[in-house]
C-alpha cells in the first residue's frame, strides 16, 4: 500500500508543510544568497528523473557566477550552504510536483545516464530523492562506485515507510554534523566522466548493509 499510493502522498504532504512552515527560513535563505552572490538566487539544472525522464532540478544557489573552477567560485558561505544541506531546499517544489520524492536515489545530470551499467541504470527505476541511501552513509564522500551501488540497492527493494522514516532521520544527523558534502580532494564532488577517465569509478561489486 505504501509503495502503490502512500509514499507518494507521504511526499507531497511533508513537501506542502515544510514549505509552509518553513517559508520564513526559505525567505532569509533567498535573501542571503542574494547578498552573498546576487542573481539569480536559485540554480537550476536539467536532471534525469525517473526512467531517465528529464526534470528541472532547483536549489539554492552556492556558487560565484562567471567561469573558472569550481574552488574559485565557492565561498565560505557557498561552502557552509552545501555543507549544511540549506542549498537543497527548494527541491522540496520537486517533490510537490511529482518529479522527485523525499527520499531516493540523488538526481544526477542527464548526461551521466549513458555512462551507467545495465546494472547501475537500475537506479532511474524510481524517483531520485532529496535524501537517500547513498547520502545516510556518507554523501560525496563516498567513491562513485559506491553511490551507485547504494542507489541501486534501495531502487531494488520495495518502497517500505519505515525504511525511507530511518534514512530521513539518518540524513539529517549527517547534515547536522555538516559531514559528507565534498568529495576528498574536490571541493564539491569529481564528475562521473572524469572518474572513469581517471580509472577510479570501478564497477560496483557489492555492498554490504
Amino acid at each position: 500500500m505504501y509503495a502503490l499510493w502512500g509514499k507518494a502522498a507521504f511526499d507531497r504532504g511533508v513537501a506542502a508543510l515544510v514549505l509552509v512552515l518553513g517559508a520564513p527560513v526559505l525567505a532569509l535563505l533567498a535573501f542571503a544568497v542574494l547578498l552573498a552572490l546576487g542573481r539569480p538566487i536559485l540554480f537550476r539544472q536539467r536532471r534525469a528523473g525517473r526512467h531517465g525522464l528529464p526534470f528541472t532540478l532547483i536549489k539554492f544557489r552556492s556558487m560565484r557566477a562567471g567561469s573558472g573552477p569550481d574552488a574559485a567560485r565557492l565561498g565560505r558561505f557557498g561552502r557552509w550552504l552545501r555543507a549544511s544541506g540549506l542549498d537543497e531546499l527548494p527541491q522540496l517544489i520537486n517533490v510537490l510536483r511529482g518529479e522527485m520524492s523525499l527520499v531516493g536515489p540523488r538526481p544526477l545530470p542527464c548526461d551521466y545516464t549513458p555512462l551507467f551499467s545495465a546494472a547501475e541504470a537500475e537506479r532511474l527505476r524510481v524517483r531520485p530523492g532529496l535524501f537517500g541511501l547513498a547520502q545516510a552513509r556518507g554523501r560525496n564522500a563516498l567513491p562513485w562506485a559506491h553511490r551507485l551501488g547504494f542507489d541501486m540497492q534501495y531502487a531494488r527493494q520495495d518502497a517500505d515507510f519505515m525504511t525511507d522514516l530511518r534514512l530521513i532521520l539518518a540524513c539529517c544527523a549527517l547534515l547536522l554534523r555538516g559531514h559528507g558534502a565534498t568529495m576528498p580532494g574536490h571541493v564539491t564532488s569529481a564528475r562521473l566522466d572524469e572518474s572513469l577517465a581517471q580509472g577510479t569509478a570501478p564497477v560496483f561489486a557489492g555492498v554490504k548493509g
